[in-house]
């Protein structure tokens, strides 16, 4: 019988796969079967070096997704690189802090066009892809901001949101195309991103008060919802949005 998580003969473009929740995503990828192409500002040196451990080729790609420039050049490069396209991770991300008050425009319109613009233009592109092959798979990368406003992230809550909207409206469009998309949405990870919360006393209390599995996830807890999602598993699968956040929701 046909494993439906196997990822054999299919290749994944992870944007932001350098480090953190991108290289994780990554990994588990690899070691359920995939070819990665990693796309980001800085080289995926280290993700490669353990993609490649795993048996599996990485491509790297040279892109600063701040600007919607390099995005179709992304989709060529990985097409010419490994051969095919089959999964899409928009995992790129930015983060700035200040109160609402105080927030410049300059940080709003920063994390606005990794976070949303360039994880729009990044999905058409590899929908155009995915729609003439008849079949892809899309992950998008949200956060518990998708659901609630959080505090001191204006543009990332912004971001996060629409993350969640324009998964939905994609699934819509494209779920007849045999293309699924969907978002994970990460808890509280211990990442560079959430390094402030986490030197913080006081915040890193209350943040572990609240989630009942007692800890900061890891990039690694997100791998099986990836790979689910990346597979023929998840083939009836479109326009959720799953969190992964030790039940930080649920409480």
């Amino acid at each position: 019988m046909t494993n439906p998580f196997s990822l054999e003969g299919k290749v994944a473009l992870v944007t932001g796969a350098n480090t953190g929740l991108g290289q994780g995503i990554a990994l588990a990828l690899a070691a359920a079967g995939a070819d990665i192409a990693g796309a980001g500002i800085v080289p995926a040196d280290e993700t490669a070096e353990k993609v490649r451990a795993l048996g599996r080729r990485f491509l790297n790609i040279e892109a600063n997704l701040i600007s919607i420039e390099p995005v179709e050049r992304v989709v060529a490069e990985t097409l010419a690189g490994l051969g095919r396209l089959d999964i899409l991770v928009n995992n790129a991300g930015l983060i700035r802090r200040a109160d609402a008050v105080d927030f410049s425009e300059k940080d709003w319109d920063d994390v606005m066009n990794v976070n949303i613009k360039s994880a729009f233009f990044m999905s058409q592109a590899a929908g155009k892809h995915f729609i003439a092959q008849g079949s892809g798979k899309i992950i998008n990368i949200a956060s518990m901001l998708s659901f609630q406003g959080g505090v001191r992230v204006p543009s990332y809550t912004a971001s996060k949101s629409g993350i969640a909207g324009i998964t939905r409206l994609l699934a819509n469009e494209w779920a007849g195309k045999g293309v699924t998309i969907n978002a994970i949405a990460p808890g509280y990870m211990a990442t560079d991103n959430t390094a402030q919360l986490r030197a913080d006393e006081d915040r890193n209390k209350a943040i572990l008060d609240r989630i009942p599995a007692g800890r900061w996830g890891k990039p690694e807890d997100l791998g099986g919802t990836a790979v689910f999602l990346a597979s023929s598993a998840s083939d009836y699968v479109n326009g959720a949005i799953i969190p992964v956040d030790g039940g930080w929701l649920a409480r």
